[in-house]
């Protein structure tokens, strides 16, 4: 129909103008619907107006009217490529107005009926599992990306298996099922070797495999087991950078599918990279990269407004976080604190994701500025918020730190290092966490004046950190061990111990070891007579002391250190501005 042609020729047109008119556009579609078209062509109309409704307005109403329309009252008609696409859409806007109970259904009825279409039975099955995961479902999830693996296989399409089965896998991590996880990424890794495809698609899978493998190191806390896949990580992205993209389209219509955006996947490259390096001690490149990993986002959130970007974005700043207060950068830490709660401000989902380790960060913050009762409420908020393991016994450890350095909280601080025992029964299996928990234990008793066990437990710490390389639980566990043998008026082993920790914290930078070190090594040499070293010490002790100060008084300064206050709700809009410091630096140490 010549007529038909036009008006939908003119309504792409206002469509794809720069900016789209889309009043325009609508008027054009509507236009075909008066002269009684045939029911294919009604149907793909009332898709079409829902589609540019639902992506370019907020006239939910009217886009979910048409969609009905599309999809028709009750059952969903039989023009494939319409009813599909019509319910995933619908599902969609469901979705954004709460009503996930009414999208469910439609998918899975759309899901039923959609086994000869390869394409949207697929992209049906992820979009059904994505919500189930959205709604922490991952049980149902799993068992639907298994169908969906199943199906890829039937059809011949070995890429939109290894999407499913990696995608299946992520999740298993997620829930921490690693029985499961190690044969399925044994099979995914088989599966990417042995496909010959488009090699900017084989390179992507390579990726999600890495990735996975990664963040599974990683989550174990095994920061030089993992440097192997990290190199191989890096590479792949390189490769992938100089690849051009393929124009030409896969023959099998189930492979029509890709896991992210080249682009995104440097960003999340350059984000694992950042993981390493925090937990390695490696602080000045894990600030290169998330400067670099930065960047780029900020040059994608001018195209894009993809959701997966601002998460990107708090993780980095996470990280970066946690890197600035160990390098005594508190009041740019606190600053960052704030653009992660502006961030979760404009999005709820990234919020309820993230509630738990924006208020471990502000616990974290308020021990470095030595405000005990606001890190202890900050620390508590996490507890509450979170159900995730490695997170609770992150949490759980730092608050024990805090009750010994309060001294007068025997109770609490028993009930808490008995929950993260490392000699029994230890409740996540990282690696890094469990020498951290040593580590507490060592401190704990040092307090106590128990030094033997101190020791013992500070010896496995050293053991643990030096397996895997975690330099500053090597440097923080060294100094303190040289702290007991300078109490015990042992001075050549303290000196041993003191030396290679300070020349460790140097090089992660690690201010408050630094300022540590340089104290203990002033008291030794004064105590051996070494009056030299002793005033060279002392100066350097005087220097840490006074970038520290000057740092936590800005710091305190600042309109957002209130936010040490806010244990409840949403992160506030506002700060009202500091007259000053109300805490002393007295007990930093």
């Amino acid at each position: 129909e010549s007529w038909y042609v036009a008006l939908l020729g003119l309504a792409e047109h206002f469509r794809t103008s720069s900016p789209p008119k889309v009043r325009l556009c609508v008027h054009c579609l509507q236009a075909v619907l008066p002269r009684k078209p045939p029911a294919r062509m009604e149907a793909r109309t009332h898709l079409q107006l829902g589609s540019v409704l639902y992506h370019h307005t907020r006239n939910g109403d009217q886009a979910r009217g048409h969609l009905e329309k599309a999809v028709s009252p009750g059952e969903i008609p039989q023009f494939e490529d319409v009813k599909f696409e019509a319910a995933s859409l619908l599902s969609e806007l469901y979705c954004q107005e709460n009503s996930v109970d009414t999208a469910k259904p439609l998918l899975r009825k759309a899901i039923q009926i959609s086994q000869q279409t390869p394409y949207w039975h697929c992209r049906l099955l992820f979009q059904l599992a994505q919500l189930h995961t959205l709604e922490k479902d991952l049980v149902s999830a799993c068992d639907l990306l298994g169908v969906g693996a199943e199906y890829a296989r039937v059809v011949g399409s070995e890429y939109t298996r290894a999407l499913f089965l990696l995608s299946k896998g992520m999740l298993l991590l997620m829930e921490r099922k690693l029985q499961e996880v190690h044969p399925l990424l044994t099979l995914c890794g088989q599966i990417v070797e042995n496909w010959q495809g488009n090699p900017i698609q084989k390179e992507s899978l390579r990726v999600f495999f890495l990735v996975l493998q990664v963040t599974h190191y990683l989550d174990a806390g095994q920061v030089k087991s993992v440097k192997p896949c990290l190199k191989q990580l890096q590479q792949c992205i390189q490769t992938i950078s100089t690849l051009h993209d393929d124009e030409i389209l896969p023959s099998n219509p189930a492979d029509l599918f890709h896991w992210l955006p080249k682009e995104h996947m440097c960003v999340l490259v350059y984000l694992v990279t950042v993981m390493h390096s925090m937990q390695a001690g490696y602080l000045e490149k894990a600030q290169k990269y998330t400067d670099k990993a930065l960047m780029q986002l900020e040059k994608l959130k001018m195209l894009d407004c993809s959701p997966i970007l601002s998460s990107f974005q708090v993780i980095l700043l996470e990280h970066i976080i946690m890197c600035r207060l160990v390098t005594g950068h508190k009041a740019t830490a606190l600053q960052e604190i704030s653009q992660v709660c502006q961030l979760c401000q404009q999005s709820p989902r990234l919020f309820s994701n993230h509630a738990a380790q924006l208020h471990t960060l502000l616990g974290l913050y308020c021990i470095s500025v030595n405000c005990m009762d606001n890190a202890e409420a900050q620390f508590t908020t996490a507890l509450r918020l979170t159900t995730h393991q490695e997170l609770w016994a992150f949490i759980v450890t730092n608050l024990a730190s805090v009750y010994i350095r309060e001294g007068n909280r025997h109770q609490e601080l028993y009930s808490l290092l008995e929950r993260i025992n490392p000699d029994h029964n230890f409740p996540v299996s990282s690696h890094c966490l469990r020498a951290a928990a040593f580590y507490i234990r060592g401190l704990f008793s040092f307090f106590q004046g128990r030094y033997n066990e101190a020791k013992r437990f500070l010896r496995e710490t050293l053991k643990m950190s030096n397996a895997e390389d975690l330099n500053r639980l090597t440097a923080c566990s060294l100094v303190l061990l040289g702290h007991i043998f300078y109490v015990l008026g042992n001075h050549r082993e303290s000196n041993n111990m003191v030396v290679p920790a300070m020349q460790l914290a140097s090089k992660i930078p690690d201010m408050s070891v630094q300022l540590w070190s340089s104290a203990l090594l002033r008291d030794l040499n004064k105590a051996c007579g070494n009056a030299m070293d002793a005033h060279e010490a002392a100066q350097m002790h005087q220097n840490f002391s006074q970038q520290l100060l000057q740092d936590h008084i800005e710091a305190c300064s600042l309109p957002e250190h209130n936010l040490i206050t806010w244990t409840d709700g949403p992160p506030p809009v506002q700060f009202q501005a500091q007259n000053g410091p109300t805490t002393s630096l007295a007990s930093l140490l």
